[in-house]
């Protein structure tokens, strides 16, 4: 099997990250980089997630919005507190 130079470049304050990781786990970082193309071709993708985060503040933002959305579409976005609380009370019955 023949093989191919493979040259790319980071900065040298991830390199040295990098390479304190790979001690740590008994491997240098070339293994380590084979290992993740082996990976990426053997999974037809990137073998790790590539999603972002959504913090515990963004969750609840996006609750509100999608509360306010479907009150929306029910034609209760504009019900007044009372309003509300008096649905709630009718619904407890």
């Amino acid at each position: 099997m023949s093989t191919s130079f493979v040259q790319f470049r980071m900065e040298d304050s991830t390199k040295a990250q990098a390479l304190l990781v790979c001690e740590q786990l008994g491997i240098d970082l070339s293994t380590y980089l084979r290992m993740c193309v082996t990976r990426l071709v053997r999974e037809n993708g990137i073998p790790f997630s590539m999603k972002l985060e959504k913090t515990e503040e963004s969750r609840g933002i996006a609750a509100m919005k999608a509360a306010s959305r479907i009150a929306e579409q029910n034609g209760t976005s504009g019900m007044t507190l009372d309003e509300i609380n008096n649905e709630i009370t009718e619904a407890r019955k």
